[in-house]
Formats: structure tokens, sequence, C-alpha cells
């Protein structure tokens, strides 16, 4: 890895880590650069996935390299009778892709549940105890390894870098493995789980008060979304089938040929057989849920929390994460759901339908430094889910997304409406939005995501400045990627707008 950055200093190339490239932003590679623009892509799959397990520590911790999968770092880490809190659906990433964007998946504690040693209800750059990067040194005028502790001030710049840098390998922490319970339920309306705040019923809030982990997909134009609950849960209930395995939603797996036709159609440009597929994926998840006998299942952490294949329908979607506190849960998904339920209705009725996939929903705690198992630790400055200094009372972040198919008309003007009133709106009143790294945002309403000035230089900046002292934010996170980097080999036409 040295030997190959310093040649590319060298010779004038940029050097890109290749994981599973299972990200919707081009944080690493623009959509139209060529192999004449000189750039070294490394496979880090193939070369860097070793792993190493210490049951003894306390608590216990792997150290893996970048290029190992989730899934068969999970599978490790099972095998010694250790998980994580949560975790990304997908198991096709590389640890490397999940720490450069602060990955996540969805859990807060439930009221009354107490934090087990080794476990984080962040990001899972919150785990990280120590990590390699291939970092710049001035005295030998090269690039070198250089390992850096948690507790390491210019560590924070790297536990969410971006793809900013090069992380070879991390030690991260790990707890017991904890046995769930995840039931699904298509039966409750939308107008009682996104309910105003105060609403008594079967509310999202009431559901993370219970579980503390809660997932809503919610189809375009239909009446119910798809609600699924994960709940601590060490022994088998009865009438409760038992997942030994992950990925247990084969009918979200495939694509089969009535939802093949109707994508079509929308592709030729047939917008408005959007209902209709909203319609019938909701038909699909409800007969799929009751025929694979998959409402109520029990398990391991990752037979649970993996359920999302490469073969899953492929879309593309933005991603907010609104830092807040758990009493103002309910009043952002309130807030966001009608406002865009509002939007899609409106743009019905001029005869568009910009959004035909999911709205997505979870929540997570955040990136704190007394859920690490080391001394002074650093919080990682460039995470979505980073606390706020000033609002100790923000203690978690609810996670925004809007999924539809690459390509639909209108989806741009549309993405940039949702995005200029989640910035509005969770403005640091009661709740303050950040964008979801490997998502879309940045929208202009003609070339799309990542595309508007002012969100790249301003809102996006200012969101993680917020709150902050002055010499450990945004900024103090960019003089530090630079130091260690000064010739920009690992960098990409939208790291040289965003971190200049």
């Amino acid at each position: 890895m040295v030997t190959v950055v310093n040649w590319a200093r060298q010779h004038g190339y940029r050097v890109r880590p290749r994981g599973m490239g299972h990200n919707w932003s081009p944080l690493n590679l623009a959509p139209d650069q060529t192999c004449a623009e000189r750039i070294v892509m490394i496979d880090t799959l193939t070369h860097l996935n070793r792993v190493e397990i210490d049951r003894g520590a306390q608590p216990a911790r792997v150290t893996a390299q970048a290029g190992i999968s989730m899934q068969d770092l999970l599978a490790r880490l099972e095998e010694a009778g250790l998980g994580l809190a949560h975790m990304p659906a997908p198991g096709d990433l590389s640890l490397g892709g999940v720490l450069a964007v602060d990955a996540h998946g969805t859990a807060v504690p439930a009221l009354g549940e107490t934090r087990q040693s080794g476990h984080s209800y962040g990001s899972l750059s919150n785990l990280v105890l120590s990590l390699t990067a291939v970092v710049w040194d001035a005295a030998r005028q090269a690039y070198v390894l250089r390992s850096f502790r948690r507790d390491e001030a210019d560590c924070a710049a790297f536990l969410a870098h971006l793809g900013r840098a090069l992380i070879v390998e991390a030690t991260l922490q790990a707890g017991p493995n904890q046995r769930l319970r995840c039931q699904s339920n298509v039966g409750i309306a939308a107008s009682e789980l996104f309910a105003a705040p105060g609403s008594t019923g079967r509310t999202f809030a009431s559901f993370l008060d219970k579980s503390g982990r809660v997932e809503t997909i919610h189809f375009p134009f239909t009446r119910n979304p798809w609600l699924k609950v994960w709940t601590l849960t060490p022994d088998l209930p009865s009438m409760v089938r038992e997942a030994a395995t992950p990925f247990n939603y084969p009918f979200s797996d495939s694509i089969p040929p009535e939802l093949t036709d109707l994508i079509r159609d929308i592709n030729l440009g047939d917008v408005s057989r959007t209902p209709a597929l909203g319609a019938l994926q909701y038909s699909l998840v409800s007969a799929g849920l009751m025929f694979t006998a998959s409402f109520d299942l029990w398990g391991w952490s990752r037979n649970l929390m993996l359920y999302v294949k490469p073969s899953t329908l492929r879309v593309t979607a933005n991603g907010y994460a609104v830092i807040t506190s758990r009493a103002n849960v309910q009043r952002v998904v309130h807030e966001f759901v009608s406002f865009y339920q509002a939007r899609a209705e409106a743009y019905r009725a001029q005869g568009k339908f910009p959004v035909n996939g999911p709205v997505e929903i979870r929540v997570t705690g955040l990136d704190r430094a007394d859920e690490v198992a080391v001394r002074g630790a650093v919080e990682p400055l460039l995470s979505a889910v980073r606390p706020v200094r000033d609002r100790p009372e923000w203690d978690c972040a609810v996670w925004l997304d809007l999924l539809t198919l690459p390509g639909t008309p209108q989806a741009e003007p549309f993405y940039r409406e949702v995005e200029q009133w989640v910035f509005s709106q969770f403005s640091g009143e009661y709740a303050l939005a950040r964008v979801e790294w490997s998502k879309g945002w940045g929208y202009d309403a003609v070339h799309g995501a990542w595309s508007d000035a002012a969100v790249i230089g301003q809102s996006v900046p200012n969101s993680l400045r917020y709150g902050q002292a002055a010499d450990s934010a945004w900024d103090a996170a960019v003089a530090i990627l630079n130091r260690y980097d000064p010739a920009r080999v690992f960098s990409s036409p939208l790291l040289d707008r965003l971190l200049p």
C-alpha cells in the first residue's frame, strides 16, 4: 500500500480504494472520470481482509483490515459470541467503506435498557479504538503507515474521513452478541404511526420507547408502512420462527415479472403507474411476510439485522440525519412525513410522480465518547451523528431517506425542495439537519445531487460547526486531513469541493 501511494505521488496519480461500491455519493470517483485522469484503484477486498479477535480484552475487540466485508466480519464475531448493537442492513459493505461514511443501522436504548460494555448506539465509526492509515511524513518526505489511538486528537478526523484518507486497518470494540426478536407489522396506518406528538396509540415513538430498534418503510401512495421492530429477547418465544441465517425476506431480494413490468413502464415515461408500483410493493411485502413465516423472527443480531442483498431492487436515495432529543422524535417524523405527503400529492395533481420508492426512517444514538472503552476518546469530527456540544439534550438522530428509480422525471427538483425544507425546518431550534454522506444531498434542480455550491460550501460545513468549539469542528478536520495528505493523493472531484 505504501509503495503504491508513494509511486502515485511521484507520478501525479491519485489513489482510490475499491470496496463493495455500495454507495450513492461520488466520494470515491466522479461518474464521468476516466483512466486518462491518472487514478490507481486498489482492490481492498482481495488484499486487505485479515481479521483477529481478542475475546479476553475488556471489552472484547476485533482488529480487521479495511477490505473485509461486513457480512464476513459479523459472522466471525458471532462465532466468538460477539456482536454489534446495530448494523447497516446490507452485508455487501467493506469495513473501510463503513468507517469512511459513519455507517449505521437503527438502535437507541429502550426505556430501562442498560448499554452493554463494548456496544455503542452511535455509528460504527464510534466503535474504533485505534486505526492505521497511510499518511504523509514530512520528516521522511514520503507516505508511511501510522497508527492513531482513539485518544489522539488527530484521530478524530480519520474516524469518518469520507474517503479523504486511506485506512488500512482498524481495531474496534465489540460487545456480547444479543438475541433479538424482529416483528413486522403492515397493519398500522401512517396517520397513526406518524401522528402529531402527544398522540396516543401505536406511534413511532411508542415503539421506540418499548424496543429501541425501529424502522419504517412506507411505499408511495399506500396507507400502511412496513414497520419492523427489534426487541432484546434472550429466549425463543413460543410460536416464533428462529432465524439461523441472515437475509430472511426473500420476497424483497428478487424482482418478480409483474414488478419488472411496472418499472419498465415508468422508465419508458409512464410515471402515472407510480401509485400502482407502490401498491404492488406493499402487496408483495404483505404476502411475502405471510408465506415465508417472517412476520415474527428470533435469532442472533446478525441474522435479524442483515436483510438487504445485492439482488434487491436498486434505487437512488437522498439521506439526512436529524439530530434531536428522544422527546422530539415523534415531532420530527410527523413533520417530515406530513410535508412529504403534501408535496407528493401536489405533484400528483400536476401529473408528476418524482418519487416511486419508499420513505425509510430509522433512529440511532450519537457518537458519544463515553461509549468508547478508551479514556479521553475523541469524537469523530465529520460524523453526521457527532454530538452537539452546546445542546447536550440532543441524544439521538432520526435518519430520513426517500428512494426513487434513477432517471425518474422531476426527481431532481423534488429532492431539492425536500432538502431545502429539511435544512430550514431543522435548523437548530429543536433539531439540526445534517447530510448522510453515502446518500444523495446538495441537490440542484437541473443537475441533481452533489451540485448545489451553497449546500456543499455552506450548509453542510455549518451543520457540523453548529454548537462546537472552533478548534474542534469542520475546519479542524479539514486541516488535519490536508496535513496528512498535502499532495491530495486521497481525493476526488467531490472531495476537492467539499474538503478543499
